[in-house]
């Protein structure tokens, strides 16, 4: 096993001395792909895909915060024309989108990066606007959103899935899993959290059905289940993740026991041989703000998943280095920190300052602005050195 605190090195007078290492920045083995370091680039949605069409812009972008041998995995992409929630929000149903896709995919293996799409269905997150027709979002209930915890006012009741639509959603991500594959991603990852149309199956405070997609903790974790094991027939387990957020609330999204949620899920993601579990950390009680006086922990479901497991949710430098040292954690996914600092795993490297990231240009249309501008260390040195 690693020492992740401490390590020998032999000296030129054969004297032994400790030589710290930094666990974020320790290579590691996840299935086939091999490494370089523990700093994931985490599933950004940042609203410059123009007409759900990924752009050239985001070729700079993620080729920015590539490294080689670093892990990527990207903003989330709607698998099918009912999957979109928000504006300019790319897409990988289409041929136009893979077309679109080729060329950023391209740019990050160039640099040696390993790179996975995020696969993504809105559900009730929506509105008619999104939908083909001016259509009702679809979810597993008809009950509406009445709070995000966002600016955002309000959201048209949903419609209900029919049991014998669902095969048909299912699909969608099949075909989506095969259309990144075709863009030259490395794997996919299924969206299965933030109060989106797969956790709003998994959650008992939406999901109130009476089929066998509903009730009880297995039917309720049958449909994203059944997801993963159709993505994972498609394109090889060992090209999927699966991201959870058992213990939010996003999108008045939440589960009366997300413990036992969570451990079920990883357990049997586990038993399809899925590549890795990214599980959003219980302090997140908003998608922006953590509290420090939450007390559950993801120990529980990291020990029922026998794959690669990322944390994610509000880490910096010391306490993802804590995560990985305490083994509660194989990978860490930054979001924020990663945005606002491109080099973000040179500056762990070196314990340098850190960017601020502008909050006012999350989710600006801007093909440049709070996306592909912000500074590199060494831009901050004279003569760049």
């Amino acid at each position: 096993m690693t020492n992740f605190n401490m390590v020998s090195s032999q000296q030129e007078n054969e004297s032994l001395t400790q030589v710290e290492v930094i666990p974020l920045l320790i290579p590691y083995n996840m299935g086939k792909f091999n490494l370089s370091h523990r700093v994931v680039l985490a599933p950004l949605t940042r609203t410059r895909s123009y007409n759900f069409v990924a752009q050239p812009h985001a070729a700079l972008y993620y080729s920015q915060r590539t490294t080689k041998g670093g892990f990527l995995i990207g903003e989330a992409s709607g698998v099918s024309e009912t999957a979109q929630g928000y504006p300019n929000t790319p897409g990988i149903w289409s041929r136009e989108q893979v077309e679109a896709w080729k060329p950023i995919v391209k740019g990050v293996h160039e640099k040696g990066g390993i790179f996975f799409c995020q696969l993504w269905h809105a559900g009730r997150v929506s509105n008619y606007g999104y939908q083909p027709n001016g259509e009702a979002p679809i979810s597993c209930t008809d009950k509406a959103i009445r709070n995000d915890g966002s600016s955002r006012s309000s959201y048209p009741p949903p419609r209900r899935l029919r049991t014998d639509e669902i095969p048909h959603i299912i699909d969608h991500f099949v075909v989506a899993a095969r259309n990144a594959i075709q863009a030259g991603f490395d794997g996919v990852e299924i969206h299965g959290a933030n109060g989106y149309l797969l956790d709003q199956f998994l959650k008992d405070k939406v999901n109130d059905r009476d089929d066998e997609y509903g009730g009880t903790l297995e039917n309720r974790c049958r449909f994203p289940l059944q997801v993963a094991e159709a993505v994972a027939k498609e394109i090889g387990a060992d090209k999927v993740g699966f991201r959870l957020s058992p213990f939010s609330d996003y999108c008045d999204c939440g589960d009366s026991d997300p413990q036992a949620l969570g451990i079920h899920m990883a357990k049997s993601l586990g038993q399809l041989g899925i590549l890795y579990c990214h599980v959003i950390e219980p302090r997140m009680v908003t998608m922006l703000e953590k509290s420090e006086s939450v007390k559950d922990s993801l120990l529980p479901i990291r020990k029922a998943f026998n794959g690669t497991f990322i944390v994610a949710g509000g880490y910096n430098r010391s306490d993802g280095n804590k995560v990985l040292a305490s083994g509660a954690a194989d990978l860490v996914a930054y979001g924020r920190l990663f945005l606002a600092n491109p080099d973000l795993p040179k500056r762990f490297e070196l314990d340098a300052e850190l960017n601020k990231a502008d909050r006012s240009t999350f989710y600006s249309h801007d093909p440049v602005v709070g996306y592909t501008d912000y500074p590199f260390l060494e831009d901050h040195q004279p003569n760049g050195k």
